[in-house]
């Protein structure tokens, strides 16, 4: 593709082109999830915005040297070192596209150095604090309200599979097989997978689409699983709410959301003896190298353990 020689409003236009047609592409031909793709698409529009900023002729000067700039810039702005390492993944994956595409005649992604994320241990509820938080949770839906037995049943499910806060939401109701304990899940990429849960998972699922989503469903019948106040599928802002709540009626434990239930889920699999490869099929994982974050977490709990246990620790 060549582009056009025209004034700046004609070259802001090519850049918006070539960033929804790379977001086209994430959608349609990777497959990921809208999430991932808002974060590609805010920091493909961030170094684009710079781009143009920088008076260049268009997407033709994308090289090194403005790729490098784009970074210094963000910086310099205060940004972590998370943030750049990411914003650097995202600009290397859509100058591979573009040339792949034939809108750049070279890629300088791969020259493009960034400072590697600081890898930090996941905040985990210990397993007697997690069972506090289910207890009360189960107490909550007791007076047979919709929205506690639906919280319930959230809560419960997230940490029975350690599925993702997305992946639960969209779930529908052809998605549970209840007769096996097993749960469908669509993940990163549209990859699927079959998670089991047990029977507190399963005695709350139960109590929800018999007592609890039937007061809350509207016509037409959403397929969804779970439902919000006004009949449709269930926000991820919602859960994070709950959970956050769920987890703060337990006295000392350290405030998380769904996805520290999903950290503590792995890391109590781990600790009640269950193998890398198992609990990365369980969690979705491309791979193994992210599973084994969670060892980390294990290997620092049985040391602080020792510490206190140990005559000569």
């Amino acid at each position: 593709m060549t582009e056009r020689t025209a004034g700046p409003d004609a070259r802001v236009a090519d850049l918006t082109e070539h960033l929804e047609a790379f977001v086209a592409h994430l959608r349609s031909v990777r497959g990921l999830s809208p999430h991932t793709v808002r974060a590609y698409r805010g920091d493909v529009t961030a170094l684009l915005g710079h781009l143009a900023a920088a008076g260049g002729v268009g997407l033709a000067g994308l090289d090194l040297a403005m790729l490098r700039s784009w970074l210094a810039a963000q910086h310099a702005a205060g940004r972590s070192r998370g943030t750049l390492a990411r914003r650097a993944a995202a600009a290397r994956a859509f100058t591979a596209w573009a040339a792949r595409d034939g809108r750049l005649s070279t890629d300088p992604g791969p020259r493009l150095a960034s400072p590697r994320a600081h890898r930090t241990l996941p905040a985990v509820l210990p397993a007697d604090q997690a069972a506090a938080m289910l207890r009360a949770s189960e107490a909550g839906a007791a007076q047979a309200d919709p929205i506690a037995l639906r919280d319930h049943s959230v809560v419960e499910l997230l940490y029975a599979t350690g599925i993702r806060v997305a992946e639960l939401c969209g779930l529908d109701l052809d998605d549970i097989d209840a007769t096996r304990r097993l749960v469908r899940v669509v993940g990163k990429g549209d990859r699927e997978r079959s998670v089991p849960y047990g029977v507190p998972a399963d005695r709350a699922l139960r109590r929800w689409l018999t007592e609890g989503r039937p007061a809350l469903v509207q016509p037409p019948p959403p397929a969804a699983l779970f439902l919000g106040a006004r009949g449709g599928r269930l926000d991820p802002r919602i859960v994070r709410t709950v959970v956050h709540d769920a987890v703060g009626s337990v006295p000392g434990a350290a405030d998380t959301g769904p996805h520290g239930l999903r950290h503590s889920a792995a890391t109590h699999l781990l600790e009640g003896g269950a193998d890398l490869r198992s609990v990365q099929e369980l969690l979705g994982h491309a791979t193994l190298a992210t599973t084994q974050l969670y060892t980390h977490v294990t290997v620092e709990r049985l040391k602080a353990i020792h510490d206190r246990a140990h005559p000569r620790s």
